[in-house]
């Protein structure tokens, strides 16, 4: 089992380039809990709530599939990145389950697409300084990683070509 983490800003079509490569590949795919999360809110969230929702993709993380390719859209990393940056702190089970449950790859889905509005999107003028955060923290991670980039199909190519690359 190959787990690859797609990551990527708000509004980077990361659940939408997950469900193409599930649907073309059969790839497994772990969808996004945080936006389920706190959309069934009736409140603004908390350090908390984030800290369930990092909860959630841990055990998610512990899970084991029976398929050549794991999709986990929005994991760890981005949760760590949400906590720093909205409450300036990580809980250290967060760090912990990045480093012992790594992703095998990453796909990291640059901000050239259109943002779209919604609800939940609360940093749409962040998204490059945010991309960026989320490259270093990867490097981190010394796992491989591809940014994603373009529009369409050549997106969808190249995050499949990654994909291909990081399963050899």
């Amino acid at each position: 089992m190959i787990r690859i983490g797609v990551i990527g800003a708000e509004s980077t079509g990361k659940s939408t380039l997950c469900k193409q490569l599930s649907e073309r590949y059969g790839y497994h795919w772990i969808k996004e809990y945080a936006r389920e999360y706190v959309e069934n809110l009736s409140r603004p969230y908390t350090y908390d709530d984030v800290l369930h929702i990092a909860q959630q993709q841990i055990t998610e993380l512990q899970a084991s599939y029976d398929e050549p390719v794991v999709l986990y859209d929005t994991e760890l990393i981005i949760t760590k990145v949400w906590m720093q940056y909205k409450f300036s702190k990580v809980a250290p089970e967060v760090e912990l389950a990045i480093r012992e449950h790594p992703m095998d790859g990453y796909l990291i889905l640059a901000p050239d697409i259109a943002a779209e509005y919604d609800p939940v999107r609360e940093n749409l003028d962040k998204r490059e300084y945010l991309h960026n955060w989320y490259i270093e923290e990867v490097r981190q991670t010394k796992q491989p990683y591809c940014i994603i980039s373009g529009q369409g199909e050549m997106r969808f190519q190249a995050a499949a070509e990654a994909i291909i690359s990081m399963m050899k």
